[in-house]
């Protein structure tokens, strides 16, 4: 069921529980208040009775029923004589014998339940309703009380037929009204619920068009307000842009990858070309091209490690969050580097004794990775230093060499970057990369700071341990 029929549906059916359930009130109103305005006329009808049978003081003898107000009585003066036309009028017994009817009545008798007499004997009035010969009555009792006690009873009925009809009519203009209401409602509900999804539409087609053509160029047009739709519309456009500059960088990291790889590989296959020459190469040639070979097949190792390094880094592993001690690693740092280029000063004297929250593993990575950079590309001192900032510690590496140009900086942390420092051609490969990567899964930061002929100096900070 798609959301459109869903929301539809919810319209329809919260107006048709509304509509059912004003409908229902309206029509119990109405039926009570028809039954109060008949129970008031019965009521006074049967008073009216009562109060002349009161003030006969004897047993109705064979005159009419009802018997007639007595004329200028004190009392009934300023009264009007009551109307019993429509009316079916009965007296009965404290026994509940019929003792004489209205002529209206027709010779058959209203009903009056065991409730309903025991109501009248014990001095109460008692009404109801009943169905006489196919028609329903609304029948009210009362008692007639001669010298304290129940005398006589006196019923009044009168047909509902009419007031049935009116509350059938209501009824069956309820259920008509209600009915094309819910069914232009259910229309109206289908027509806004597809104004109100058609950017949802769009943004379902356009995901199947990039899907089926791999074009991450393309966005949701969306005009309309910036409401729950709107902003799902830009979430998405916002995605799909991010989605292009990731596809846009892993299709130039493939590249990157595939221009890496080739070099080794082409120089590899020439040499094995070479080694198949006939006649064969001399033994002093033979051993330069198994040197390049054995040489290029080292660079090909350290780029697969590299690669998978990178990918590692990247692949949202949670690192370890433990105190580690920044003197002791840099130490550790720095020896190790001191293998890799023996002539060159590595100086590693200016650290605080302080401890960061991180992986020890991946922390003496970052480090042998940025010394190992300032090998490579520079001459001179290399300077290691650590210093608490806040509540974060600041490790730099530091180096003399001449340089990066203000546009390398940017894109110093980018994979296989190729730029120009103050003084060469650059290629940054994936080293800086891994790094940023580590940093970053520790909680911390990496940047670069340079000046031309004054050198570079790289920062991680990572958050310290609280003083115990």
């Amino acid at each position: 069921m798609s959301i459109r029929l869903r929301l539809t549906l919810l319209y329809t059916t919260i107006l048709a529980l509304t509509l059912i359930g004003f409908g229902g009130v309206l029509y119990g109103t109405q039926a009570q208040t028809i039954r109060d305005r008949e129970e008031r006329m019965l009521v006074g009808a049967t008073q009216r009775i009562v109060e002349i049978r009161q003030a006969d003081g004897h047993w109705i003898d064979d005159g009419p029923f009802p018997p007639p107000m007595p004329p200028q009585e004190e009392g009934w003066r300023d009264q009007q004589p009551p109307n019993f036309r429509g009316l079916y009028l009965q007296l009965l017994s404290s026994d509940g014998e019929l003792i004489a009817n209205s002529e209206s009545s027709d010779q058959t008798p209203v009903p009056l339940s065991e409730s309903g007499l025991r109501a009248a004997l014990e001095g109460e009035s008692w009404s109801g309703t009943a169905w006489v010969e196919g028609e329903r009555l609304l029948i009210y009792s009362a008692p007639v009380i001669l010298d304290g006690q129940v005398a006589e009873v006196v019923q009044i009925a009168r047909p509902l037929t009419e007031q049935d009809q009116h509350l059938e009519v209501l009824g069956s203009n309820l259920l008509i009204v209600g009915g094309v209401a819910i069914l232009v409602a259910f229309g109206i509900g289908w027509i806004l619920a597809g104004l109100v999804l058609r950017p949802v539409n769009r943004i379902t087609q356009t995901a199947h068009a990039i899907g089926t053509e791999r074009d991450f160029g393309r966005r949701v047009d969306h005009t309309g307000p910036n409401d729950e739709i709107g902003q799902l519309a830009t979430t998405f456009n916002e995605m799909l842009g991010e989605l292009q500059a990731a596809y846009q960088q892993q299709q130039q990291f493939v590249a990157d990858v595939s221009h890496e790889l080739r070099t080794p590989l082409t120089t590899i296959r020439g040499n094995l070309g070479l080694l198949r020459r006939e006649p064969p190469v001399g033994a002093e040639e033979r051993t330069d091209i198994l040197d390049d070979v054995t040489e290029e097949s080292d660079r090909l190792i350290r780029l697969v490690n590299d690669l998978l390094a990178l990918a590692h880094a990247e692949s949202g592993r949670e690192l370890r969050g433990e105190p580690v001690q920044v003197k002791p690693l840099v130490d550790d740092v720095c020896r190790q580097a001191g293998l890799l280029d023996p002539d060159r000063a590595i100086v590693c004297d200016d650290v605080r004794d302080v401890a960061v929250i991180g992986d020890q593993d991946a922390l003496r990575q970052v480090l042998l990775i940025l010394v190992d950079n300032a090998l490579k590309h520079t001459t001179g001192a290399i300077t290691v230093a650590a210093e608490d900032v806040d509540d974060h510690v600041a490790i730099r590496v530091r180096d003399a060499g001449p340089g990066i140009e203000p546009e390398v900086l940017p894109h110093i942390f980018e994979r296989f970057y190729r730029g120009k420092s103050a003084s060469t051609e650059l290629n940054i490969g994936l080293g800086l990369a891994i790094a940023k990567a580590l940093v970053e899964a520790q909680g911390g930061t990496i940047s670069v700071e340079s000046q031309l002929e004054r050198g570079s100096v790289f920062i991680v900070t990572l958050p310290q341990v609280p003083p115990a």
